[in-house]
């Protein structure tokens, strides 16, 4: 009889060990906005976007707790979000559309990957669970404006052609109704 438990120990314990081995890896650095991911099926690097300015991702570590092929953002107008992991109340790692602003700070708080990559990602995590680490700051926003000030004011060097940008249609609180036009051409200027 000994022998019998000793043997299903055995098994349970060999179980336990491969399937917590399976589990996908999966690390978000906030501050080079990229995602580690670590698999049975390889080793990952991937760019990422997160919390902009006046949201936040948060820090931690997580387990998913539902995964959906395709999820719409009742918060968000419906917004898509293909692939979505769901990992701490309404945040996601998800695939996302806006994939030229990937590698710097754009969600309401998701984690937002390209749709490529979102679907291997769940498909791993589909397959293997996973553990989701998140950590790091968020790098400044007058990082990613690129400002270059000379002696005859302030200029900002041109975006990337490669990175178009969506205009906004209003502006913050507290500019004058007549400022908006001037703020939507120069949003970096400190009015």
């Amino acid at each position: 009889m000994r022998s019998v438990i000793g043997v299903l120990i055995m098994m349970c314990s060999a179980l336990w060990m491969t399937s917590a081995q399976a589990t996908v890896q999966v690390h978000i650095d906030l501050t080079h906005q990229s995602m580690n991911v670590t698999s049975n099926s390889g080793s990952y690097t991937w760019p990422v976007s997160t919390a902009r300015s006046g949201y936040v991702t948060p820090n931690g570590t997580f387990a998913p707790y539902s995964l959906q092929r395709m999820h719409y953002s009742k918060k968000y107008h419906m917004s898509p979000m293909p692939y979505s992991i769901f990992f701490a109340g309404g945040y996601a790692i998800h695939g996302t559309y806006s994939v030229a602003q990937l590698g710097r700070p754009a969600s309401h708080g998701c984690i937002r990957l390209s749709p490529g990559h979102a679907q291997q990602l769940y498909q791993m995590v589909q397959a293997e669970g996973a553990s989701i680490s998140i950590s790091g700051a968020p790098p400044r926003s007058t990082m990613f404006a690129k400002a270059h000030r000379t002696h005859a004011g302030t200029h900002y060097a041109a975006r990337s052609h490669h990175q178009p940008q969506a205009g906004l249609a209003y502006a913050p609180a507290g500019y004058a109704p007549n400022t908006v036009q001037s703020w939507q051409s120069d949003p970096f200027f400190h009015w």
